[in-house]
């Protein structure tokens, strides 16, 4: 096991050497140094002076991969590459164009989006795997049909639509829960329900007919015609072996999720007035602060790549047949 993880982590470093690298392309070599320090002061006609004083407040006056100035090991440190990408392997994200940290601002804003996310994640799942289970059990009838139909509707919906109809309704005619906001301590669970029922109402669609899908896989085989000829009850045969034996590809489409509990829902944190990563995202790509959106695109990547190792090896814990080779 504990070589099995070595070998995925070192797997892991040439993706994320990958990315980093692509990243950085887009940002400094088909946008240079000089087009972010225009957009940045933001006028029309910007002197070359005002360029290089921006760019020397902003370590964007090296060159980007050599630095022909400099001897030894300098020659590279003393590189925008150096400092703006490869530090990010040390999590050393380093100040955002405007000057603030941006490790510190994601510490600070990495728990407002895990109270979103983790419920939302935890609850959706439920309530998707039995709505699926429910549509299995009555398959056939014009309950499964109904609901499929159903289901490929609220796909097709914007989630837009269930963010502004949930505030318009819940909010502002019923005054349920308060339109947006957020606070600290116990008062903070008043202004979760609403984006965690949103979260929920919004996933329902896809989630319960793709988790159907994979439940009728499973129950036209051998071993559940076996069970039934047991004498098993079809609710004990879905609950018992059939949610069982689907959990290796319930636990795939988790993986997805992974990076969205750390990183945030853009849209939902933007209109509820969240302070999460997701809003600091969006915030980030307004001002076009190019900094904190290299971090973000390097930590998603972090994330993502971490959750396909805990996917491969829950594989083991739900599955006796997959084995990790040492």
């Amino acid at each position: 096991m504990f070589v099995y993880i070595i070998r995925r982590i070192l797997y892991a470093i040439p993706i994320l050497i990958g990315v980093n690298i692509l990243t950085f392309a887009l940002f400094f070599i088909v946008n240079t140094p000089d087009d972010i320090a225009r957009i940045h002061l933001g006028q029309k006609y910007v002197t070359e002076s005002a360029i290089e004083n921006w760019k020397n407040a902003h370590g964007y006056n090296l060159p980007l991969f050599l630095n022909n100035e400099k001897e030894g090991l300098d020659q590279f440190k003393k590189t925008i590459f150096y400092q703006k990408s490869l530090k990010l392997f040390a999590f050393e994200f380093g100040s955002s164009d405007a000057g603030q940290d941006i490790s510190y601002d994601i510490k600070q804003r990495m728990l407002p989006s895990l109270a979103i996310a983790i419920p939302a994640l935890i609850l959706g799942l439920l309530v998707d795997i039995t709505i699926a289970l429910l549509f299995v059990f009555f398959r056939g009838t014009y309950i499964d049909t109904g609901g499929v139909i159903i289901c490929v509707m609220m796909m097709s919906i914007s989630a837009l639509f269930y963010i502004i109809g949930g505030q318009y309704v819940l909010a502002k005619v019923l005054k349920l829960v308060p339109v947006s906001g957020y606070e600290a301590g116990w008062n903070l669970i008043k202004f979760l329900i609403l984006p965690v029922i949103i979260g929920v109402i919004g996933g329902l669609g896809s989630g319960a007919r793709w988790y159907r899908t994979l439940f009728l896989e499973e129950i036209n085989k051998d071993y559940v015609k076996t069970a039934l000829s047991k004498g098993f009850s079809e609710i004990y045969v879905l609950f018992k072996h059939i949610l069982k034996n689907a959990l290796i590809p319930i636990l795939t489409g988790i993986v997805v999720l992974l990076p969205l509990l750390f990183l945030g829902s853009l849209l939902t944190e933007s209109f509820f007035g969240i302070p999460g990563l997701g809003s600091y995202t969006i915030d980030a790509i307004e001002q076009q602060d190019f900094a904190i959106v290299r971090a973000m695109v390097f930590l998603g990547s972090v994330l993502y790549i971490i959750g396909l190792i805990l996917t491969d090896i829950s594989y083991t814990m739900v599955d006796p047949r997959v084995k990790l080779n040492d």
